[in-house]
């Protein structure tokens, strides 16, 4: 079994300077950007994402899933029923893809991998 656990909820944002700054101050977290269109809390609990860029934002919420192999969980996702809805795509410190569980539920699976 690898290990997997609930990290983070990505929330569509169409206006993500405004809800960078609506988190930032209603809360006191500190959002790091990653990029012009994406910023997320980097902290030791299940963090908070924004996505900005609306052609990649899922229409609701997206819980993240972080593992240690995401091949392999990728495999057990697809195994247990699960719909691959994106493929396994880089990004500024990981990899993730993207299911669907049977009731519609979307998530995500990412891996660590700093440097990449």
């Amino acid at each position: 079994m690898v290990f997997a656990r609930l990290n983070y909820v990505e929330l569509p944002a169409a206006d993500i300077a405004g809800s960078k700054t609506f988190f930032e101050t209603a809360f006191g977290w500190s959002l790091t950007a990653f990029g012009p269109t994406y910023a997320a809390t980097m902290g030791a609990g299940t963090d908070i994402a924004l996505q900005g860029d609306m052609l990649e934002a899922a229409a609701k919420p997206l819980a993240g899933i972080e593992t240690d192999d995401l091949e392999a969980t990728l495999a057990a996702v697809e195994a247990a029923g699960g719909e691959i809805t994106v493929p396994i795509f880089a990004f500024p410190g990981g990899r993730r893809f993207q299911f669907r569980e049977p009731s519609g539920n979307e998530l995500a699976v990412y891996i660590n991998e700093p440097g990449d």
